[in-house]
């Protein structure tokens, strides 16, 4: 299967299904010399694993990871890091009724006439709980980021028609409450839409939003590598997500250009913006403000209501999907946006540090001494 892989100088490469043995994620391009154990990896796992609320499936898995290669005495080795986290608690025969039925909104009839088979057991490779592998990559990124003072963070800005109020905006609230909301009383609102959709046996999508603090100038290249582009197929390769803005947006088709342009002003020998409307990019690479951007999710496609459908014989049928799923996707796919921004960032990164052969020549003479 042909694009399982993502990055360039830094670059992951997922495999497994969702009830398959298990998930893992091989990176090469790590250098050599970070401190890295199967702690740093954990945290970040942690706050994608299910079970997590009431809010989450109901499915169990301690999502345990083992580092199998490319550290040794705590360090990085510059080999590749191979990492993998074995299911516990699949449920296979959840789905055997359904095994010749398409689920709407799920990748079974486009995999089906793709591959000419597929694998019914919660949608193998399509499953989100591919995510997994990739968290476990983005951590061994935000770890590299953090060491050059670089930070990526993320957070649910909308559940359904709940926003957050930016004015009661809480770095440390998000991790306080079930949503992963900075905001505590919207939190508490989403909260309540979302105990109203579990009653009527649906789900809700929502938006998450992240910013990038840290960033030096120039990083991104001016055309199909662009930072924002790449930002974009990281986002838009996760399965649930719908849209992608970066700055502001689709907004800014409705603003004029004496409003959407950032005034550059001179502070104390640093170029910077008055504003930020353009997220943190200017054509294609950072221009040294805070990256913004969002990534909007889709309701969660399994729900319990009765929904009409076809079989793979093309006939017309009726299904209500059963088992372990999510009401909303939204909490835990917060991690999963942290940490592909993280991978997107740091690939760039080091792609851009042989962009100027004044750099080059820096580290070489370095080097020698």
């Amino acid at each position: 299967m042909a694009g399982s892989s993502f990055g360039t100088l830094f670059r992951m490469t997922t495999w497994g299904e969702t009830h398959g043995k298990g998930v893992g994620v091989v990176v090469d391009g790590c250098p050599a010399g970070l401190s890295l154990c199967e702690e740093d990896i954990q945290k970040y796992l942690n706050r994608r694993k299910p079970g997590q609320s009431k809010y989450t499936t109901k499915r169990k898995e301690d999502d345990k990871v083992e580092i199998l290669s490319g550290v040794f005495e705590g360090k990085t080795t510059g080999t590749p890091i191979s990492m993998a986290v074995f299911n516990k608690d699949q449920h296979s025969k959840d789905y055997s009724a359904i095994k010749d039925i398409y689920r709407p909104g799920h990748a079974d009839y486009t995999f089906d006439k793709k591959y000419g088979f597929r694998d019914y057991r919660g949608g193998g490779r399509s499953s989100g709980r591919e995510t997994t592998a990739r968290v476990a990559a983005g951590a061994v990124a935000a770890k590299v980021l953090k060491e050059l003072g670089i930070e990526v963070f993320a957070y649910t800005k909308a559940i359904g028609p709940v926003q957050i109020d930016e004015n009661r905006f809480s770095k440390e609230e998000r991790d306080k409450n079930a949503l992963y909301m900075p905001d505590a009383q919207a939190a508490a609102q989403a909260e309540e839409y979302l105990q109203e959709k579990m009653k009527e046996l649906d789900s809700c999508g929502g938006i998450v939003e992240c910013v990038i603090t840290g960033m030096p100038v120039g990083v991104g290249e001016p055309v199909f590598d662009k930072l924002s582009a790449n930002l974009g197929k990281a986002m838009l390769s996760i399965g649930a997500v719908k849209g992608f803005e970066i700055g502001d947006g689709f907004a800014a088709a409705a603003s004029a250009g004496s409003e959407n342009n950032d005034d550059f002003y001179n502070d104390n020998g640093t170029v910077k913006k008055k504003t930020n409307h353009a997220g943190g990019v200017l054509g294609g690479m950072s221009d040294g403000s805070v990256i913004t951007f969002r990534a909007a999710f889709k309701p969660t496609p399994s729900i319990a209501q009765p929904q009409q459908t076809v079989n793979r014989d093309g006939k017309d049928t009726e299904i209500v999907i059963h088992g372990r799923h999510d009401p909303i996707i939204v909490p835990r796919a917060v991690v999963v946006v942290e940490t592909m921004a993280a991978v997107t960032v740091l690939d760039l990164l080091l792609q851009n540090m042989g962009s100027r052969l004044d750099s080059v020549k820096n580290f070489y003479e370095n080097e020698k001494k």
